[in-house]
């Protein structure tokens, strides 16, 4: 058994709410030396901002894992590969940028290239690259009508509040074509 007297409680106390605030012993023995209410105030400040910089980054993934989860919903009740569809589609906000060659042009490999453009566009503008994994390209409706496989833009599909830049824009609801594929050499013919 150890017996503390009152003032080594209430340092105990201390230690013990100072590590419950999130710092680390070092920070906290520096604190506890110096006696300087400044240096404990410069360190919250700093471990606040650390806190809302990691409850942004899980509310990121959760977003993500909660969109993942409706994929795979979707993914494994969707229609037959080859079926083409008209489904209505929500808003959603893009983060785009225009491609350098029209993919179709070339085939997987390029289209490839482009998509490792975009991923290095997300890092360039220190954004969150948990919404790689939703990528998808774009073609005019005029295209798609003249039957024109030209593609004009890449992008990943990102959450409302992303950030605002030159890259995002919002995509209006409506009536989309869908065309349901396991293969990118299948959508040429489809």
């Amino acid at each position: 058994y150890r017996y503390y007297n009152i003032r080594q409680n209430a340092r105990l106390d201390m230690i013990q709410y100072m590590k419950a605030l999130g710092m680390e012993l070092k920070e906290i023995k520096e604190v506890l030396e110096s006696g300087d209410p400044k240096l404990i105030e410069s360190i919250l400040i700093r471990r606040k901002k650390q806190v809302k910089e990691q409850m942004e980054n899980l509310n990121l993934q959760l977003a993500a894992i909660s969109r993942t989860i409706e994929s795979l919903e979707r993914y494994r009740k969707s229609p037959n590969i080859g079926t083409i569809t008209i489904e209505y589609i929500p808003h959603r906000k893009i983060y785009s940028m225009p491609t350098s060659v029209n993919f179709y042009d070339y085939g997987i490999e390029v289209y490839e290239n482009e998509l490792k453009e975009l991923k290095n566009s997300l890092i360039d503008h220190n954004l969150p690259q948990i919404y790689y994994c939703t990528a998808g390209s774009t073609m005019k409706k005029e295209s798609f009508l003249e039957g024109k496989l030209v593609s004009d833009e890449i992008f990943v599909l990102v959450d409302d509040n992303f950030p605002q830049s030159d890259f995002v824009k919002r995509i209006e609801s409506g009536m989309y074509v869908c065309i349901y594929l396991d293969s990118f050499d299948e959508e040429p013919e489809y």
